[in-house]
């Protein structure tokens, strides 16, 4: 069996504060859940990914109880846990490529909170680094938000707009978690 790695990626009870605005995908917790379930009972290694913001006035900053995980990690054991403070997990606390490259592992399945941000920034290098990257759109959610031009783009259209981004530019294969459960 080929090993793949699920990267979750920050999963924080901060992005439940309406600082953030309107949010898509309202069933995307469970799909997280649904996915760490079934990494668990198969044996394949989790990787949780934590953002502590620099950010004055970030729910994400360390120390704050936004900075916390989300019940939907709660008995979760990872493989491997660390932190960054920059969208991509590739550029964290932990060397990930070196991580994976020592354990052969050659193929990603990405999750979690921003879809248009962390998300498509980890997928977007993994697919750089020549990683074989998944991304489970319906594990991910994001927020609106406002361009330099006042223009607002909701948070379904950040999200199609990321999925074509990662199709269109061959950075990652993206699919429903019930497509990656049934695979």
């Amino acid at each position: 069996m080929t090993t793949t790695a699920l990267l979750m990626i920050d999963v924080q009870k901060g992005f439940d504060d309406e600082f953030w605005g309107p949010r898509n995908n309202p069933g995307a917790e469970a799909n997280i859940k649904a996915l760490l379930d079934a990494w668990t009972e198969s044996g394949q290694p989790i990787v949780l990914v934590r953002h502590d913001s620099v950010k004055e006035g970030s729910p994400l900053r360390p120390g704050q109880t936004g900075n916390e995980f989300k019940t939907e990690l709660d008995g979760v054991r990872p493989e491997l846990m660390f932190t960054k403070k920059v969208n991509s997990a590739f550029h964290g606390e932990v060397d990930l490529d070196a991580w994976l490259r020592a354990r052969g592992i050659h193929k990603l399945v990405v999750a979690g909170i921003q879809t248009n941000f962390c998300c498509e920034t980890t997928a977007r290098v993994g697919g750089n680094l020549g990683y074989d990257v998944t991304f489970a759109l319906d594990a991910t959610f994001t927020f609106d938000l406002t361009g330099p031009d006042g223009t607002v783009l909701t948070a379904d259209e950040l999200s199609q707009a990321t999925a074509t981004n990662l199709h269109g530019g061959g950075f990652a294969k993206v699919v429903s978690t019930k497509e990656i459960l049934a695979g």
